[in-house]
């Protein structure tokens, strides 16, 4: 005896979105995921807070960013309370994620690991950090230099780099060892001692191309320490442990140190798409544009924001 299966219709499915294979979903289609008015999707487009793009005068939004945004945007979602910061050092960034730190108590995990450009780039690459401080070379190439770098990684294509600041990079000197007229050639003689950053930082790469202009072999150069961020570098010389050292004005501003400046590079912060998103990287943003880091940079001295929140390689 044969049976024939029934179907129990209250077990079927439809698709939460759509039955197409599209990427990318219509107002109407997020509308009804959402369970809103469309009117209230136009708004978030609008405002920049749901991941959106507009072509031809028509929204669209990407399938996968737009479930990210749901975690992200749920209290207690998947990371959302969670923004770790790899990559270059900086004092203001470090200023503004205290107080980032100090605003959300703990409400949120918020850590910064100076780890240098490239270090900070792969960790991105692998998901162990949410965002990458990078600078690598003047400011003039930045934009090139920056997305030819990010270039080497697969991942790149999921990322957005941002704007920061342009700072001065230069050099951090030891009270009395300035040369005069900013004449470089003092301060590569046998007694100098030179504190060197790890290979794979900016301010190493900046400085490799300041002796290359000089025709200076870095190997002659007497070596005593090794700083593994912009603050160590200063600290090293403000304990006597070396009187030159590669890094930025605001670093040697904050040890009271002389500086000695060679020129502007970029500031820029890379992270993925759905990092752009998440709230604590918007009151980061905020906090950096804020008179309380206005006021420091003032202070330390080195930093313009002309360019500040401009989207690299966007469009």
């Amino acid at each position: 005896m044969s049976v024939t299966p029934t179907v129990d219709t209250a077990d079927q499915t439809t698709p939460p979105l759509t039955s197409s294979n599209s990427r990318f979903l219509t107002v109407k289609q997020v509308a009804e995921y959402l369970d809103v008015h469309e009117k209230k999707i136009y708004a978030l487009a609008a405002e920049g807070v749901i991941p959106a793009t507009k072509i031809t005068g028509k929204w669209l939004f990407p399938r996968d960013l737009i479930d990210q945004w749901l975690m992200e945007s749920s209290h207690g979602g998947v990371l959302a309370d969670r923004l770790l910061i790899a990559g270059s050092d900086d004092p203001l960034l470090y200023r503004a994620i205290a107080h980032l730190v100090n605003e959300v108590q703990g409400r949120a995990l918020i850590g910064y690991t100076s780890t240098g450009t490239q270090l900070g780039l792969s960790l991105l690459a692998r998901r162990r950090a949410d965002v990458c401080a990078m600078h690598w070379g003047p400011a003039g190439e930045s934009e090139q230099r920056h997305l030819a770098v990010i270039r080497q990684y697969p991942q790149q294509r999921e990322w957005i780099v941002e704007r920061a600041f342009y700072r001065q990079q230069g050099l951090i000197l030891a009270p009395g060892v300035r040369p005069a007229d900013g004449d470089l050639a003092s301060l590569f003689a046998n007694g100098v001692r030179w504190a060197m950053r790890q290979e794979g930082a900016g301010s190493q790469r900046f400085l490799r191309e300041t002796l290359a202009r000089q025709g200076v072999d870095p190997s002659v150069l007497r070596v005593t320490a090794r700083a593994h961020s912009e603050r160590e570098a200063a600290a090293l010389i403000a304990m006597d442990q070396a009187d030159v050292a590669p890094g930025v004005c605001s670093a040697a501003a904050e040890f009271g140190l002389e500086f000695l400046p060679i020129g502007w590079e970029a500031y820029d912060l890379v992270l993925r798409r759905g990092v752009y998103f998440r709230t604590l990287f918007h009151k980061l943003r905020d906090l950096l544009r804020g008179g309380e880091c206005q006021r420091w940079a003032q202070l330390l001295g080195g930093y313009d924001f002309s360019d500040c929140g401009k989207l690299i390689g966007d469009g």
